[in-house]
């Protein structure tokens, strides 16, 4: 019986790769913790510099580690968000004066900044959906752990939102959606589409993604029980920090 060919051991740096990966899997590295730096992988492993690069980028690009300039390559480890898609946007979530962000996080300390809100006139897009040639257009990023993991733009028909908690940076209890309820336009219905696709650089910095990291870019749509959009989101997230559940009946 002719015996199968034994398959040729993986490169060095995906080796090396493969250790360091354990180590940080294992909790013996753990998040924050500075990986060895390529003069220490040369020194142990007897490699060249372009190996040991190499070796590093392997979790780089996994979204185990991140480099930081001048300073080495660090442990990246991040407990994903749970985000449900229609738990998260339940009308009982923000009538009781709850934010969608205490659904996503479940307990864990979340901050918001890099707030903008203005009165814009609508992208044609934008406009079409919302039926408004100007709309308020608020602006801000989401951090959980410390981390960013968000960025979102959310735009409101003007005449609609004007003179509104909407147009400030508190909103108040239960957020947008509670003061949507207030003027008779309480959200019924959503729409999302859900796309990968890689950063564009100011999202990049904005959400301080590691090179090769992907994002999720998610566009939702806020209708009233007429029918009415009353909200068009777009939404840019970290794709290494999330896990999207969407629940079925059949």
């Amino acid at each position: 019986m002719q015996q199968s060919p034994v398959p040729p051991d993986p490169p060095i740096y995906r080796r090396i790769a493969d250790r360091l990966r354990e180590a940080i899997l294992s909790g013996d590295l753990r998040d924050g913790d500075r990986l060895p730096g390529e003069n220490a992988l040369m020194a142990e492993y007897g490699i060249a510099r372009a190996t040991a690069r190499q070796a590093l980028s392997v979790l780089i690009n996994e979204g185990l580690a991140v480099p930081k300039r001048g300073s080495g390559v660090y442990v990246r480890l991040f407990r994903p968000i749970r985000r449900h898609g229609s738990r998260r946007l339940s009308r009982r979530q923000w009538e009781r004066g709850q934010a969608i962000w205490d659904s996503d996080t479940e307990g864990r300390p979340y901050t918001v900044d890099d707030v903008n809100i203005d009165r814009e006139v609508a992208e044609e897009a934008v406009a079409r959906i919302l039926d408004s040639a100007e709309v308020w257009v608020r602006r801000r990023r989401y951090s959980v752990d410390g981390r960013p993991v968000q960025l979102s733009v959310s735009h409101f028909p003007a005449a609609l939102v004007e003179g509104t908690a909407i147009t400030r940076e508190d909103t108040g209890p239960g957020g947008v959606y509670a003061r949507l309820g207030d003027l008779g336009h309480a959200p019924a219905h959503f729409t999302e589409e859900v796309r990968a696709r890689m950063p564009h650089p100011h999202e990049t910095v904005q959400l301080d993604l590691p090179a090769g990291t992907p994002v999720i870019a998610i566009g939702r749509v806020a209708y009233t029980a007429a029918g009415v959009a009353v909200e068009v989101n777009e939404m840019i997230l970290d794709a290494a920090s999330y896990v999207l559940q969407y629940d079925f009946d059949s």
